[in-house]
This record gives C-alpha cells, sequence and structure tokens, in this order.
C-alpha cells in the first residue's frame, strides 16, 4: 500500500503521522510531500521513505497514492495560511485514492459535529483507519 501523507506549515502533523504508521504499520511505504520544506524535513526525520517538496509533487504523488493522508484542509484551495493552492486541492480531491483527513479547526475552517481533539488521539484514529485499509 502506497500512503501518502501531505502537510504544511511545520510539518508537525505529518511528523506524528509518519511515526505512529511505522510504528504501527511498517511495511506501509510512506511518501510525505510538504507545501514548503521545512513541513518535508519534519516529515523524512519521522522516517517516511520518500519526500517532495511543493505544488507540483502533490499533484504528481496524488496520481500515485492509495491512501492520502492529511489535515483536512488540504482539500480547501487556500487554507493552511495560504500555503494549499487551487491545483494541490484539484489533485487530492481528484485522487483515485481513499482520503483520511484530519479535522483540525482552525484557518476559518470550523468542522461542525467533530470534538476538538489533541493532534495525538486524532492521529491514533487516523491510522486506525489506515490499519482497517491495510487488513
Amino acid at each position: 500500500m502506497r500512503v501518502l501523507i501531505i502537510d504544511a506549515q511545520g510539518g508537525g502533523v505529518g511528523r506524528y503521522l509518519v511515526a505512529m504508521i511505522k510504528q504501527r504499520l511498517p511495511q506501509i511505504e510512506i511518501t510525505a510531500v510538504g507545501t514548503n520544506s521545512t513541513a518535508t524535513t519534519a516529515m523524512l526525520k519521522a522516517g517516511a521513505d520518500h519526500a517532495a517538496t511543493g505544488e507540483n509533487a502533490v499533484v504528481v504523488c496524488c496520481r500515485k497514492a492509495d491512501v492520502i493522508i492529511g489535515p483536512v484542509g488540504i482539500v480547501i484551495a487556500d487554507s493552511l495560511y495560504g500555503e494549499i493552492t487551487p491545483a494541490m486541492a484539484k489533485a487530492v480531491g481528484q485522487s483515485l485514492a481513499k482520503r483520511i483527513l484530519i479535522p483540525i479547526n482552525h484557518c476559518d475552517n470550523m468542522i461542525v459535529g467533530v470534538p476538538d481533539l489533541n493532534i495525538g488521539k486524532l492521529a491514533q484514529q487516523a491510522v486506525a483507519i489506515l490499519e482497517e485499509l491495510d487488513g
């Protein structure tokens, strides 16, 4: 299974996801794509198998992934303080991959009906869904 993790800003969400997936599902091939080099570096240090940075990397990697994981903002153009371009959001949204979106309420995008959990609990839930898909 090829998993694509997309993150922005400092890459903290992505770093946490990569580390948890590598611990619980070491057979999973992870490609980490950051919208900037800081996010990419954080995910690479956490153990991603492959890494790239920027808009074109998101577009290309979305075509090859079986599962895409990231904050919900990756499907909303101009979110994450403007780091998600319309082309990135479109690539994620049109990908044939399954999407596991982390409901992080910030950048003026609020998700109703979802408790405001810390990143640890959100990542655990995301990895549990990935385990079901891998099962």
